[in-house]
């Protein structure tokens, strides 16, 4: 039992939370396993194939990440290099499972958003969340939202791995809402379809988008996500935000959004983004949704829906659906 405590505190030292621990912990350790030779080598090779460890530096305690260099950051912030290597393992270990669980379908690298967008309204009045998870979905692109999180903080918004010409999106900012999650979908896919996450590596969206500008993969992937949303690049939205309390912002965008093929959410954001003015977009939203919801229990319960799970190991799949549904206290 003393090396298992060994372990654990040297996983933690890497900085994985305790939460990754122990959605990544096999169902069959016990005390007889414990006591085995053969049994902590395979509860190390165990843990290192979920959270994208090597296996032969488990063997002597000292936690090294397999794909710690196979990550870009974007709008990173104050998140030392443990944490990005286990954020960047954890993800691509994530990543490459539900993508092995997911059909192939059509390869969203050079569609254009335009394209995707007319393909989505041929069978819906606007592009929303829930239509551009379906769409995802079609395309054999995993979509989950993480509910155990690699790190101790959540430093992550969202994350697309590519993995063998395919793409998996992880979301990882909660929201009571489905547009902010909608706009951040947009945006990954935009990073697909850029051909930003290419040749096995994945791309991490750390904080919220830095709209000042300076990175161009993430001009390129805000500008696919508006077009996608809204059918512009750069909506032509006139309405000052400042002349609107929430509530009348609220039923100018439900009155104006649907018309023009944009969810009224969304249409409010984009006020937001384009006016700087987040405050009141979000207030916004309170009054254009019914009542909040739990968003990333209908995303994840989508996903669940949608993946193959006998395509996987049964601790595989154990693992998956603990990230995707959280582990008791």
């Amino acid at each position: 039992m003393d090396d298992t405590r060994e372990l654990i505190s040297a996983l933690k030292r890497a900085g994985l939370s305790d939460h990754a621990i122990r959605a990544a912990w096999p169902s069959w350790w016990d005390d007889d396993a414990a006591a085995s030779k053969s049994g902590k080598a395979e509860l190390r090779f165990a843990l290192a194939r979920k959270l994208g460890l090597s296996p032969k530096s488990l063997l002597g305690e000292r936690v090294e990440f397999v794909w710690k260099n196979d990550a870009r950051f974007k709008n990173l912030a104050a998140v030392d290099a443990d944490e990005l290597a286990a954020l960047a393992s954890f993800g691509v270990s994530v990543g490459r499972l539900l993508v092995r669980a997911t059909p192939p379908g059509q390869s969203i690298e050079g569609i254009p958003a335009e394209q995707l967008r007319a393909a989505i309204l041929r069978g819906r009045q606007v592009v929303d969340l829930l239509s551009l998870l379906t769409t995802c979905w079609g395309l054999g692109i995993p979509v989950i939202f993480l509910r155990v999180f690699p790190l101790n903080a959540k430093s992550m918004r969202a994350m697309v791995i590519g993995v063998e010409g395919r793409h998996a999106v992880l979301l990882g900012r909660e929201s009571q809402y489905p547009a902010p999650l909608a706009f951040t979908l947009a945006h990954e896919l935009g990073h697909a379809a850029l051909g930003h996450a290419q040749g096995g590596n994945a791309l991490v969206d750390v904080a919220d988008p830095d709209f000042d500008g300076g990175d161009p993969e993430e001009e390129e992937a805000d500008r696919y996500g508006l077009e996608l949303l809204t059918g512009s690049p750069k909506p032509a939205i006139t309405t000052n935000t400042q002349s609107y309390g929430a509530r009348s912002l609220a039923e100018a965008a439900i009155l104006a959004g649907p018309s023009r093929g944009i969810e009224p959410g969304t249409l409010a954001l984009c006020l937001g983004y384009i006016q700087k003015n987040w405050a009141a977009a979000n207030a916004a939203l309170r009054h254009i949704y019914d009542e909040p919801r739990t968003i990333w229990n209908d995303i994840n319960r989508l996903a669940s829906s949608q993946l193959q799970w006998d395509e996987l190991s049964d601790e595989s799949s154990t693992f998956l659906k603990n990230v995707m549904f959280g582990v008791d206290a």
